[in-house]
């Protein structure tokens, strides 16, 4: 990413009225005094912000009869256009990308285009050290008041004169931002103590990411930035210039962030008392970059322009009230400074980076010098009266023209060139992904290898890594230079990745002679290592097709329709293979190859039914799909947005009511399939969460999306309870989930151990009623002793000392808490995604069990939650579910917006280690049933029944060697797509897609990445901690029982326990004799009664 993704160089100069920017006066031309370049026009200045305020919310079109909820709602603005043409004009307001608020708030006021990486930091927002219109506001003694968005308080640190901060991040609250700066914002103006104010409103932005446009809601909040704007314009003086822009648009579904046009077609109002412009506005409105405002306002307000700014003046605002020529030459003198001020620029960034093409700086410099030069002769000839004015008119517009291009070209040479790339950085980044990618697989492959070469293989390479990361940082200490975390981290894993290549090359020989002369395949035959081969490069072959398919933007773009259609094609391939194989066939008798036809075996029909019911879930999951802007024809599903954006409320309490069901469907089918194991028969803490807590935890989700759902319906003091209720139950199940998590890591054993043994006879003689005297119950202990040894003694002679303890569960232990902590995670996913999601969840764990079997299936015989890898997918408003006010730090918002995007990444890398257990759960009971028929019950007692997961315990070794194949299998699967989009940005980036398309997939695959490898950690780490509780079952039934003795059944496991009953039993029989015994101090016998 270091090499890919670098931030642009800022340059550390400002400008200053010192400067030597301003050009050769002309006769009538004054700077009056306090003015720095040019004259200054205006003495205040209103900047008011509405953020995501798009072109169309804007724009007023009186021939609509029926507009939309976000149409014709600032009636204010197209008043004040149409009825004072000179005094106010609306623009197009283009946005440059990526459309987050933050990166949007510098080009806003530096000038300057922030880069692809700024969009990571819109959480944490860096003060910003480049030179700023308000750095130039302070510097030349301005007093600039803000309100609103605390963005501004981490990027413009005592910046300001006043300031007015509100909680920006929840997207959830449409109102508090907006009504602080209402409270302060009519005061602040008419005190006069300011000379920049900036207000910037929330509220649109917030009620498109929680409602969308089109929605009842939007239609207020523009009905009351008209009304703030209407009253605003009454407060304002003849010496002050307003401007209300948004700093990016929105999608259709209130979402930004990209670069379609929907999210950079911003809208920019200009309005003062005093007449601005010297012509009509055109018919069609204007469109200017963002980066045109900076040099505009900084001229108008009489202070310098920012050094890094790379706007182009709008000229039309500098005319003045003089006749033509001289607005045309006051606006050449605004282009030559800018001119100027973007020459000096680019001068200063190309001696310090080699990102411009010098051959495009040359010809600008070019251009620049003869505009200039053309411009000096023009001024020299104006004052000398020699030009007529029709001759004076036509070189003043082509000088303009010429300005005009070389500040347009200008801004485009730094649009294309400005990712400044690090070529031996992506290529190291290349090499060290590619080299973990085999060591993954060979590590895989080495895992059943002996001990000894192994750990080897692991340790050497951690010692190199070591070493070479302390060489490093040694080599830095001396040289007394900063510590570069990233290099040392690059050369620690080098060197690691070195070592472990060159022990294994070491030491192969020496293992083959270990092994055998000759490898496994070669002492086959040819056939045979055919065989092996093919069948390794049949996954490996679909594994580099879809890795392939990275370097193809249509394939990344159409990636969420085309993968479902893979996956389905892929099963049928399974099948096919299968067919193909002769695997679903019986053995053909003579009879039948005589006929020409064969019999199918029965599990055929089973996996045709687990095939049907895949592609109807992959079907269904077609549903859930968000839109790109790449595809115009695509609209999103209805699916994504919450139950409180439906207007209907039949339809938001039918759909509510589906949303109940379907999580109470999956807490139903979870226990269902844990009680058919029987793992829900003990009285754990465990169990009884399952049990009980599971519930629990429906309940209290099926509370929030109600609440949630309806929390704008509320009024007066249901508002406030609603506001209460919508934190409390959040919060309820995260504590639920942390208590089943903690449970299950504490004691993750979900087994019921019953003793099934059977007594030979009755010990005690049949009750004949309350004992009348004392004697009577001395008699019943020597009673009692006499017919418990007659027993053991009649035991003992029979050979009868077998204890048989049922152990339900005990055969899909690990599965079973995999499962429960799938569900947990699961639980609090949906928590975190819209309500009619939990449908898509529903359809993820069904796809992924139905794999599963398919899986164990062909074993036998031989989705996505609404998500994209673009920016405006991000559901920004997970970061708020349980939390009310703003958050305190970024790590959590960060966690809880991770956690939403990367949902299935999470649930599938936990669930990873049930492609080693599934089989083992369910293995089928058919040859136990041939046997069944054919010996009888005393054979089949010493007959093997399923031992499903304990089977993984017969050879703990092999257990764990091939747990760490898999995980290290699905890391090399996980990294080799990796690599190939790391491939592919770095191999396109000067591709047009490049920034929209392969950028956006490579930070996402990359963080995906990261999330999987830590969430595959933890799954295995759980069945680890599964495998020590079962030995530390196990050591305790030895403990108790001396020996033992497996003998597993179905359902439930049942253990032969043996063990000496003779010397057992009889120290039993000592205490209870003990025991009775000493009942006799404590039982009286009153007038012959007990």
């Amino acid at each position: 990413m270091s090499g890919f993704l670098l931030t642009r160089i800022e340059l550390a100069s400002s400008s200053s009225c010192s400067d030597p920017l301003v050009p050769p006066p002309w006769e009538g031309q004054r700077l009056p005094p306090g003015s720095c370049w040019a004259p200054q026009r205006f003495s205040k200045a209103v900047l008011v912000i509405i953020d995501a305020l798009r072109f169309e919310f804007a724009r007023f079109d009186p021939g609509k009869a029926s507009p939309l909820p976000y149409e014709n709602k600032l009636g204010v603005l197209h008043h004040l256009a149409t009825s004072q043409p000179r005094h106010a004009r609306l623009y197009r307001f283009r946005a440059d990308p990526p459309t987050a608020t933050m990166q949007r708030i510098k080009g806003l006021t530096t000038g300057s285009l922030p880069t692809f990486i700024d969009v990571g930091s819109n959480f944490a927002s860096y003060a910003i050290q480049e030179d700023n219109l308000l750095a130039q506001l302070v510097q030349n003694g301005r007093r600039v008041v803000f309100m609103g968005d605390d963005t501004w308080e981490g990027l413009f640190p005592k910046k300001f004169f006043r300031s007015y901060f509100f909680p920006s991040f929840n997207v959830k609250d449409l109102h508090t931002v907006d009504d602080g700066i209402l409270q302060h914002l009519y005061p602040t103006v008419d005190s006069g103590e300011w000379d920049m104010l900036i207000a910037h409103f929330l509220g649109v932005d917030h009620c498109g990411h929680k409602h969308g446009p089109d929605h009842p809601e939007m239609a207020k909040k523009l009905t009351q930035m008209n009304e703030m704007l209407r009253s605003l314009v009454d407060h304002l003086g003849n010496d002050t210039l307003l401007l209300v822009a948004g700093d990016h648009g929105m999608t259709e579904t209130g979402d930004h962030g990209g670069d379609s046009e929907k999210e950079v077609n911003a809208a920019l109002f200009v309005y003062s008392r005093t007449p601005l412009f010297g012509s009509s506005p055109p018919e069609e409105p204007e469109t200017i970059p963002q980066v045109n405002l900076v040099p505009t306002v900084a001229l108008l307000l009489g202070v310098p322009i920012p050094y890094s700014s790379i706007g182009e003046v709008m000229a039309e605002l500098f005319s003045g009230d003089g006749d033509a020529v001289s607005a045309a030459l006051q606006q050449l003198s605004i282009y030559h400074i800018n001119a100027k001020q973007v020459d000096r620029f680019l001068h200063s960034y190309s001696l310090v980076a080699q990102d411009l093409p010098a051959e495009q700086l040359q010809h600008l410099r070019e251009l620049f010098t003869s505009t200039v030069e053309e411009h000096t002769q023009l001024l020299a000839q104006v004052q000398g009266t020699t030009l007529v004015p029709p001759e004076l008119e036509s070189r003043l517009g082509s000088l303009i023209g010429r300005f005009q291009l070389y500040l347009r070209e200008a801004r485009a040479v730094c649009t294309q060139s400005w990712a400044r790339f690090h070529p031996l950085r992506m290529v190291g980044g290349c090499v060290l992904v590619a080299a973990s990618c085999l060591l993954c697989y060979m590590a895989s492959e080495l895992a059943t290898t002996s001990d000894s070469f192994y750990r080897s293989c692991l340790l050497y390479p951690l010692l190199w890594g070591l070493v070479g990361a302390a060489l490093l940082g040694l080599a830095h200490v001396f040289t007394q230079e900063g510590l570069d975390l990233l290099l040392v981290s690059s050369w620690a894993a080098a060197a690691s990745q070195m070592g472990f290549f060159w022990h294994w090359w070491g030491q192969h020989p020496k293992r083959a002679r270990l092994v055998g002369s000759q490898p496994p395949l070669a002492s086959g035959g040819l056939r045979q290592r055919l065989r092996a081969w093919l069948g390794l490069a049949f996954p490996m072959g679909i594994l580099f097709f879809r890795c392939g398919a990275m370097f193809s933007d249509s394939f990344v773009i159409a990636e969420a329709r085309v993968a479902p259609f893979l996956l389905a094609s892929l099963v049928m391939l399974l099948v096919g293979k299968l067919h193909w194989d002769g695997r679903l066939t019986v053995p053909e008798s003579h009879k039948q190859q005589l006929l020409g036809f064969s019999s199918y075996r029965r599990e055929i029909w089973y996996l045709l039914c687990l095939v049907a019911v895949l592609l109807v879930c992959v079907r269904l999951s077609g549903f859930f799909h968000q839109c790109r802007e790449e595809i115009p024809q695509c609209r999103p599903s209805l699916f994504l947005s919450p139950l409180a954006s439906l207007r209907n409320t039949r339809a938001k309490n039918l759909f509510y009511l589906l949303c109940v069901a379907l999580l109470a469907g999956l807490v139903y089918a979870v226990r269902s399939w844990l009680r058919h194991y029987g793992n829900l028969n003990s009285s754990d803490p465990l169990v009884l969460f399952v049990r009980w807590g599971f519930p629990l935890v429906v309940l209290c989700i099926a509370c929030y999306w109600a609440v949630a759902s309806s929390a704008d319906d509320s009024l007066g003091k249901l508002q406030e309870l609603v506001q209460v209720a919508v934190v409390a139950f959040p919060w309820a199940v995260y504590g639920l989930a942390s208590v089943g998590l903690l449970l299950l890591l504490c004691n993750p054993m979900t087994v019921f151990a019953k003793d099934t043994r059977e007594s030979a006879g009755s010990i005690v003689t049949p009750y004949l009623g309350v004992p009348s005297s004392e004697v009577n119950f001395l008699h019943v202990i020597p009673q009692i002793y006499k017919r418990m040894q007659e027993s053991q003694k009649s035991r003992l002679e029979r050979g009868s000392c077998r204890a048989t303890v049922a152990a339900y569960g005990l055969g899909s232990v690990y599965s079973a808490a995999l499962v429960i902590a799938l569900t947990l995670l699961g639980f609090l996913l949906m928590l975190l995604h819209s309500e009619r999601l939990s449908f898509a969840f529903l359809l993820l764990f069904l796809e992924a069990f139905i794999l599963l079997h398919i899986h164990t299936c062909a074993r036998g015989l031989a989705g996505d939650a609404g998500h994209q890898p673009i920016f405006p997918a991000i559901h920004w408003n997970a970061a708020f579910v349980g939390f009310h006010l703003d958050h305190s730090t970024n790590l959590l918002p960060a966690v809880l917006v991770g956690a939403n995007t990367f949902a299935s990444h999470i649930l599938f890398a936990v669930g990873c280690p049930l492609l080693l257990l599934w089989p083992f759960v369910c293995e089928a009971p058919n040859s136990q049933r041939k046997k069944l028929r054919k010996e009888s019950r005393e054979e089949l007692q010493e007959v093997e029944e399923n031992m499903m997961e304990m089977r993984l315990r017969e050879s703990p070794e092999k257990f764990s060697t091939a747990l760490l194949q898999l995980g290290l299998k699905y890391l090399f699967v996980l990294g080799t797509q990796l690599l190939a989009c790391v491939c592919a940005a770095m191999i396109l980036r000067r591709h047009l897609m490049v920034w929209k398309v392969f950028a956006p997939k490579f930070l996402f695959e990359s963080l995906g990445f990261v999330v999987s490898s830590i969430c595959l950690l933890l799954g295995i780490s759980l069945v680890m901690r599964v495998d020590c509780a079962v030995s530390t079952w196990f050591n305790q039934l030895r403990l108790r029982y001396w020996t033992l003795t497996m003998v597993p059944g179905h359902s439930p496991a049942k253990f032969s326990l043996q063990f000496p009953l003779e010397l057992g039993f009889l120290t039993a029989l000592n205490h209870c004799v003990a025991l009775l015994g000493a009942m006799k101090s404590f039982v009286s016998f009153p007038s012959g009664k007990s």
